[in-house]
């Protein structure tokens, strides 16, 4: 059964539900592979050894895709529509997991990348497309509850992806050490890291099979397959590209580009680089430590539920958020590497508990997972601050700040390759001045293109 915009809202209950369920199914599809890549990392560095600003080319290959795909994926949903969209989107990130099977019989990194393209490209499109229906799906005076039950099943699969994956591919890790590996012939060391590569094979042929699954099922499902927004049927891609010099002009929405960029970059890095910085310093559970930074944007994120916008604005929010990061940067840059009295003081009593069995990360490692509290509240205040006041040019700021993810391609492969010279810890560094410019954003920066200087 098909429904139109118009109908969706008012349509029957059983309809709405269902409606609402593949969309939250659809939302923790995108956490659960967007944090796949902080256990990638470690795990392709050492089956494909490489180094850790190589292994980095994880997150540049995923994230690059959303800046390719920004432009062309609304034209794309225009030919297809939006529920076609969703299913393509979900059989081309289907066939990028497939692409990890000749990656891993091969063990060609550049492979690797080339699937994580393809199903960044993919979620790309997926994100695209799914976005509007939580407005239409249901009455739209409810859109932002239905948006925080999107968020929150989209950051408990961000808790729960790297441990999964961690269980089904990182375990025994100590008999592939630099120590254990030097003592091996070249051909033995070839067949050790050709039977760990080939791991991924199972855990990515069944996330294929189910993507490909999952987008039948959509392509069939009660999803609307139009959606009712304002748009120009005439509007070509010359025409929408002409629009980025004018847009550009509007300063809200180029510092609010630039702070996105960023944003995503610190995120991924407080994220899925944090593994790199838990490697450097040798701990076993490093490959774990994005579930960490991911539980706390789960906190992150129910605390803006109660405290937005009644008790704070968005702005206000944005503020704190960027002031967090700074304070959390410094603990990670100077606190201890080797003493976790603060992260045992906190959260040390859940050992004592049936079935809890927690490592008890250092300090500066356990300031870079409250970043994840920082960083929580940051991308839904800056989308409605850059977006203010666009009239015409709303559509194509959208497009322009979804290519603002490519932040996260290339500000973590550089804390990386600095990591390489000066030391994970110290390479923090590149997150103070990226959190103070956001904090101009949310204090004055957001107000510079706004009519009337409001």
């Amino acid at each position: 059964m098909s429904m139109t915009a118009s109908n969706s809202s008012t349509g029957s209950k059983s309809n709405y539900i269902i409606s609402l369920s593949i969309i939250g199914v659809l939302y923790f599809i995108f956490g659960f592979v967007t944090w796949l890549n902080g256990t990638l990392m470690p795990f392709l560095q050492t089956a494909c050894e490489l180094t850790p600003f190589e292994a980095s080319m994880v997150v540049l290959a995923f994230y690059i895709a959303y800046f390719v795909m920004a432009l062309p994926s609304s034209f794309v949903l225009k030919r297809t529509g939006y529920k076609n969209g969703v299913s393509i989107g979900l059989l081309i990130m289907a066939v990028g997991a497939l692409t990890f099977i000749p990656a891993a019989y091969s063990r060609m990194f550049g492979v690797f990348l080339a699937g994580l393209f393809i199903m960044g490209t993919g979620l790309a499109l997926l994100q695209t497309a799914t976005n509007p229906f939580i407005t239409i799906i249901g009455p739209r005076e409810s859109a932002a509850k239905r948006m925080a039950i999107m968020g929150i099943c989209n950051k408990m699969a961000g808790v729960i992806s790297p441990l999964v994956l961690t269980a089904l591919i990182m375990h025994g890790m100590d008999k592939f050490s630099e120590v254990n590996m030097a003592n091996l012939t070249f051909d033995q060391k070839d067949v050790l890291l050709s039977n760990l590569a080939s791991r991924v094979v199972v855990p990515y042929a069944a996330m294929g099979l189910l993507l490909a699954l999952f987008g039948l099922l959509v392509k069939f499902s009660s999803l609307p397959d139009e959606i009712e927004i304002e748009e120009d049927d005439h509007e070509t891609m010359r025409g929408f590209i002409k629009q980025i010099p004018d847009a550009l002009k509007i300063r809200n929405l180029l510092l609010g580009i630039i702070t996105i960029f960023v944003y995503v970059g610190v995120e991924v890095m407080a994220g899925d680089s944090l593994t790199q910085f838990g490697r450097s310093l040798h701990l076993s559970y490093a490959s774990k430590l994005t579930s960490f930074t991911m539980t706390f944007m789960v906190f992150g994120y129910l605390l803006g539920i109660v405290l937005i916008p009644k008790i704070i604005s968005q702005s206000r929010a944005l503020l704190i958020s960027a002031i967090l990061g700074v304070l959390f940067a410094f603990g990670a840059i100077n606190s201890s590497t080797a003493d976790n009295n603060l992260f045992s003081s906190v959260f040390g009593w859940l050992n004592r508990l049936p079935g809890f069995n927690i490592p008890l990360i250092p300090n500066a490692v356990f300031f870079v997972t409250l970043l994840g509290w920082a960083n929580a509240l940051m991308w839904p205040a800056i989308w409605p601050l850059a977006l203010n006041n666009l009239g015409k040019y709303t559509k194509i700021g959208s497009a322009l700040l979804i290519m603002g993810i490519a932040g996260g391609a290339l500000i973590p492969p550089t804390y990386a390759k600095i990591g390489q010279s000066i030391g994970f810890q110290h390479a923090l560094w590149i997150m103070v001045p990226i959190y103070i410019f956001i904090m101009y954003y949310a204090f004055l920066g957001h107000k510079a293109g706004l009519k009337n200087g409001n």
